[in-house]
């Protein structure tokens, strides 16, 4: 008997390790789908006491798409401002506010907006699940109890946060996501038609979080079959509505499958340099993500040079101008925070260069590159 177990051991520890990651088990796409939302929730709702919660973008707050949503019995609709990232003192207190306002646990957690509010949804589902504070859960794989029953719904495309077990958040030392299995949404509504009317940077900005993720997944070291196939479906739909000439219908229905293919192509691999740069950006700046990386990765034609030259050419199509003198006004030990932040990225280095990577990048080279931001 111990023999075999001893046998059975040898065997597991030989074998490759191979990811085994959740999906979305559910997901409905179309235009109009949203108005789907009230049957959805209805098999889900554990009592009249049990209500329904729903995270929502403030830009929303008096539009007609609040007087769709379906409220009843103890729901509670919260608006909340995207203009900051995500913290970890953000999510303590939305958790802390729905266990005073309700006598029941919620029956679920509804996401409305772009990757802040999917984000948040995640997060806050995860914490009314499990004790302390998000900060402690910063981190891979560190969440003990699954979190309660979480919807996302996108109304801006490119973050890929719809599909991935990741919610990014700024914690009072780091900003590091909460990386578990428990993250990833139940259900996600894909309706083209909420991201009509997003104002154009905001909509290349967001894209580009999309056409960077592919560019990083699909050239680095842990690319493999499954990701490259979700991958290369992304980025050449990102092409499509970068630089052809799409109806507005057809641009946005494309975009919204590049995010979702897009974030289903960093869950089994990773991303790279930009994202791991843009993080200390965004800590230290408070830049929002997606302009953060579209930051940075104008400037690393070393790394992805076809990528860089690609991005280029989109931003010339649509006339963006990125704002120039961003980190001019850093001190030098704030420099060496941003740094700091950006080389505690493990993973995205090792999937940009390599297990060897800390040989071939430096913090000057890193500084250089802020430095012309």
């Amino acid at each position: 008997m111990n023999e075999k177990k001893e046998i059975e051991t040898d065997t597991m520890k030989a074998r490759k390790p191979f990811r085994n990651f959740p999906m979305v088990p559910r997901v409905v796409f179309g235009r109009g789908s949203f108005d789907q939302l009230g049957d959805i929730l209805l098999a889900r709702r554990i009592s009249i006491d049990a209500p329904m919660i729903y995270l929502v973008d403030d830009v929303f707050e008096g539009t007609e798409l609040v007087g769709r949503l379906p409220v009843i019995f103890q729901d509670q609709v919260i608006f909340i401002s995207a203009d900051e990232e995500p913290s970890t003192i953000q999510v303590d207190t939305l958790v802390a506010r729905i266990k005073t306002d309700h006598s029941e646990r919620p029956s679920g957690i509804i996401g409305i907006g772009g990757g802040t509010l999917l984000d948040l949804a995640k997060a806050v589902s995860v914490m009314l699940n499990n004790k302390g504070s998000a900060a402690e859960y910063q981190g891979w794989d560190l969440v003990q109890r699954p979190s309660c029953y979480h919807v996302g719904i996108p109304t801006i495309s490119g973050t890929g946060a719809e599909v991935s077990r990741t919610t990014v958040l700024s914690g009072p030392e780091r900003k590091l996501g909460i990386n578990s299995d428990y993250s990833t949404f139940d259900q996600v509504i894909l309706d083209p038609d909420l991201t009509e009317g997003v104002p154009k940077d905001q909509w290349f900005y967001t894209g580009m979080d999309c056409y960077i993720h592919c560019i990083e997944s699909l050239q680095g070291t842990f690319l493999n079959a499954f990701s490259q196939s979700y991958g290369d479906k992304a980025l050449q739909l990102c092409r499509e509505v970068f630089l052809g000439d799409l109806p507005p219908e057809e641009s946005r229905d494309k975009l919204m499958m590049a995010s979702w293919h897009g974030g289903m192509s960093i869950a089994y691999s990773q991303v790279g340099v930009a994202h791991a740069m843009s993080y200390g950006l965004s800590f230290i700046l408070g830049i929002r993500h997606g302009l953060g990386n579209c930051l940075v990765f104008q400037h690393l034609q070393d790394y992805y040079p076809e990528g860089v030259a690609q991005f280029h050419r989109m931003m010339v199509k649509h006339n963006i101008s990125l704002p120039t003198g961003v980190c001019a006004g850093l001190t030098e030990k704030e420099l060496d925070q941003i740094v700091e932040i950006a080389l505690g990225m493990v993973p995205l280095w090792e999937n940009a260069l390599g297990p060897d990577w800390r040989s071939k990048v430096s913090r000057e080279d890193l500084k250089r590159i802020y430095r012309k931001i």
